[in-house]
C-alpha cells in the first residue's frame, strides 16, 4: 500500500482528525446536570472518523488477488 497521497485524500484524511479531535472534546466535556462524560455523539463521531481515515488511507480500496488479476488478464486477450 502506498502512502503518496492525492489532494482528495489528504482532504478527507484531515477531515477524519478533527472529527477525532471533536469527538474527543465532546467526550470529555462534562455535564453538569448530573456530572457524567459525553456519550453517543462522540462514539458515533468516533465511528465516522474512523472510518473516513480507513478510506482516505486505501485500506477500503480494491486489491484484487494474484487469482482474480491472472483471470481477468487471461479473459482479456
Amino acid at each position: 500500500m502506498s502512502l503518496a497521497l492525492s489532494t482528495g485524500r489528504m482532504i478527507e484524511l484531515a477531515v477524519a482528525v478533527v472529527l477525532l479531535v471533536a469527538g474527543l472534546w465532546f467526550y470529555r466535556r462534562r455535564d453538569p446536570s448530573d456530572g457524567s462524560y459525553g456519550g453517543q455523539g462522540a462514539v458515533i463521531m468516533f465511528v465516522i472518523a474512523a472510518i473516513i481515515g480507513a478510506h482516505a488511507l486505501g485500506a477500503l480500496d480494491y486489491h484484487p488477488t494474484k487469482a482474480e488479476a491472472d483471470y481477468y488478464n487471461a479473459r482479456q486477450h
